[in-house]
């Protein structure tokens, strides 16, 4: 019974807007009082304490998926020795009806109960507890009789209590009566001892002394918001002819080798007009040649803003095309969202007010130093007319799921207030709970955790950089422990166009696959930026980034190069779709094997019918070890079995498991990892 101690929280909720955005969602008050706990604590009669799940004190809502039950567990206790019930109460945030599941005492004053959200969206859930009265009563005059005292006044009181009950339903109205009428006409009290009349009052009786907990949010996303294979393209280099701008048409046609390799979503970089002014060239140039087509992170231009598209890539209704052809392919589509301009941006022109100048007049453009970003500048934020400038970027978003996108990858959420980015995603996901928002933040890792919980579905992780089997073992369990595990849902990339890790520079095959593998079946999301399956591995000497980047320039691939690794990747994605133990994160245990450089470990499915066993190398050499899974047991609560084969997920080959455990072999030249499935 994981719990997190429940905090008394009161007064100004962190949902603040500045002036002149909107108050209201559909009905829900963003901006509201903070409810206190209604316990001992502060007058009432029951103290409710160390409520799981919880996300500091019921501050941020807890992340779960809808279909799939959510326990809940609280203290409940009250002064004296009369019998508690208590009760889960949940519902969706704009609804006003509550949806109520008895709990269960445990133990030591431990309740439990669980509800399911059967639907994505905003939830909120509260424990009730009461005195229940008539069993009470009950428990006592079975003591007294058992001790052989004079119970007549008390039969009379306990039928007394039937006369005051209300009403719970006509079943139980008609077994009060029954019940009430067979103790008068006998005057024996068996009939008041009936199982079937302590039932009866349990939902009829009165309860002055109902204590309800504060509400605590939920957010149930769908099942995409926790499993997803990410593949990222830059739209404009899909063309097949070299200098020839892509097109959406192009980006179409390269669907089926996309699909074929098994990805679920395609995530694409800006697609927006690009700006002129101050544009960027090859490599970062500060001037662009002829013929560059600038950084797409250089957003709007006279061709329109963050809702259009750029002319060169097509037009809007082509952009619809390549989301319907998505679809057909079993593909959603991701887009970028940065909230950046570029100096030619419309927005300049309608709204100066939005942007900072520098003393002299001149716009400020973005700077991360040692780094300057000429070609872009970023909104105020602080600005007197902010409440305006986030209700656009709102309105930006819910334009492209208009269009049919239900995907958004922030970038550099982490530079931009979080109270926009609470309210922001509070606004769409009230109004379209299918939306995922996966933040896009390199950065310190109690920063990356405040966005998760501010709401971001998804986030980027350090798994870019964790090679060494210690770091990667404990940078997992530090994800899949609480409270990381309740709000913060890791998408492990292996490259981005900004980052070329060092261990990828040397182009090994095996290194490629071992860190694509190594994401593929930690992670239950994981994603590849377009060139990863070619081995592309040219970096800026020195740094972490490619050399002849196309955030700079286009460019042109054979996407069939020799000793690509695009088999590889069909294979994994196609075990990862055929096991459900790989499309989640929580249940993993890692398992102690006897060399450094190889890492073992073991995932179970939600529902417990699924368990798969991986070992991945971490370093070129042949390695033979002894996987241990003499302690696991696998298979649904109530018929947990010891593991007593493995099957290769890859090959189909089973291997009986002896000895508590099973002898491997790995060639990393061959294949870094090895994937079997548990078999009782």
């Amino acid at each position: 019974m994981p719990s997190q101690r429940l905090l008394y929280l009161s007064g100004v909720s962190p949902f603040r807007r500045p002036k002149g955005t909107s108050s209201h969602t559909d009905g829900i008050t963003v901006n509201k009082t903070t409810q206190t706990v209604e316990s001992a604590a502060v007058g009432g009669v029951f103290h409710i304490e160390d409520v799981y799940p919880l996300i500091d004190g019921g501050r941020f809502p807890v992340k779960r998926i809808a279909g799939e039950r959510v326990e809940v567990w609280a203290d409940i206790y009250r002064d004296g020795h009369d019998v508690v019930s208590a009760a889960l109460v949940w519902r969706r945030e704009r609804d006003r009806e509550w949806r109520r599941e008895p709990m269960t005492h445990h133990s030591n004053d431990r309740w439990g109960g669980s509800f399911v959200p059967d639907q994505p969206g905003r939830y909120v859930y509260a424990l009730e507890a009461w005195t229940d009265e008539f069993a009470t009563w009950r428990r006592g005059f079975e003591l007294k009789q058992k001790a052989g005292a004079d119970v007549t006044l008390d039969a009379i009181e306990g039928a007394g209590m039937l006369t005051k009950a209300l009403a719970g339903g006509q079943a139980a109205t008609t077994v009060i009566l029954k019940r009430c009428e067979d103790f008068l006409q006998t005057g024996e009290p068996a009939p008041l001892l009936s199982d079937e009349l302590k039932h009866a009052m349990a939902v009829s009786q009165p309860r002055p002394d109902l204590t309800r907990s504060r509400l605590f949010p939920l957010m149930a996303d769908r099942p995409r918001a926790r499993n997803g294979a990410w593949y990222e393209m830059v739209p404009r280099s899909q063309a097949k002819t070299p200098g020839q701008h892509g097109t959406f048409r192009d980006c179409i046609a390269r669907l089926p080798d996309i699909a074929g390799m098994g990805f679920d979503v395609v995530y694409l970089t800006p697609i927006h007009p690009i700006g002129r002014t101050n544009r960027k060239g090859r490599n970062n140039a500060v001037t662009a040649a002829e013929g560059d087509p600038g950084s797409p992170y250089a957003i709007g231009s006279s061709e329109g803003g963050h809702d259009a598209v750029h002319p060169e890539l097509g037009t809007l209704q082509d952009f619809r095309d390549f989301i319907a052809a998505c679809k057909q392919h079993e593909m959603e589509v991701a887009l970028d969202f940065a909230v950046q301009c570029a100096p030619d941006h419309p927005w300049l022109k309608q709204h100066p007010q939005w942007f900072r100048r520098r003393p002299d007049g001149s716009m400020r453009y973005a700077e991360n130093p040692p780094k300057k970003y000429e070609d872009i500048v970023n909104p105020d934020f602080s600005s007197e007319d902010a409440g305006a400038l986030w209700n656009a970027l709102r309105d930006v978003v819910l334009f492209w799921i208009d269009q049919g996108v239900n995907i958004f990858r922030v970038d550099n959420p982490h530079t931009k207030p979080f109270r926009f980015w609470e309210w922001l995603i509070h606004e769409i996901q009230i109004r379209h709970p299918d939306t995922i928002f996966l933040a896009e933040a390199f950065t310190r890792p109690k920063l990356m955790k405040g966005l998760a919980k501010l709401g971001f579905t998804q986030s980027y992780t350090y798994f870019t950089w964790r090679t060494h089997k210690w770091e990667l073992e404990q940078y997992l369990i530090e994800l899949t422990a609480y409270p990381e595990r309740d709000f913060y849902r890791p998408n492990f990339f292996v490259n981005t166009p900004d980052i070329l890790p060092f261990h990828l520079q040397t182009g090994e095959t095996w290194m490629f696959k071992s860190r694509v593998a190594l994401a593929a079946t930690l992670s239950s999301t994981y994603g590849i930026y377009n060139g990863f399956e070619l081995l592309e591995h040219e970096p800026i000497p020195g740094r972490e980034e490619y050399l002849d980047s196309e955030k700079y320039e286009i460019k042109v691939r054979d996407w069939d190069k020799p000793g690509n690794i695009k088999p590889y990747i069909r294979d994994l994605n196609r075990v990862r779709r055929e096991n459900a133990a790989l499309q989640q994160i929580s249940n993993l245990r890692f398992v102690p094997i006897d060399d450094g450089n190889v890492t073992g470990f073991v995932k179970e499915s939600v529902d417990q019918t699924n368990s798969v066993a991986v070992a991945i190398a971490l370093s070129s050499d042949v390695h033979e070890f002894w996987f241990p899974l003499g302690d696991f047991q696998v298979g649904p609560t109530g018929d947990r079995r010891h593991v007593a084969a493995v099957e290769n997920l890859i090959t189909g080959e089973r291997y009986p498991v002896e000895w508590g455990g099973i002898r491997l072999r790995i060639d990393p030249a061959r294949d870094p990892a090895l994937l079997f499935r548990c078999l009782a």
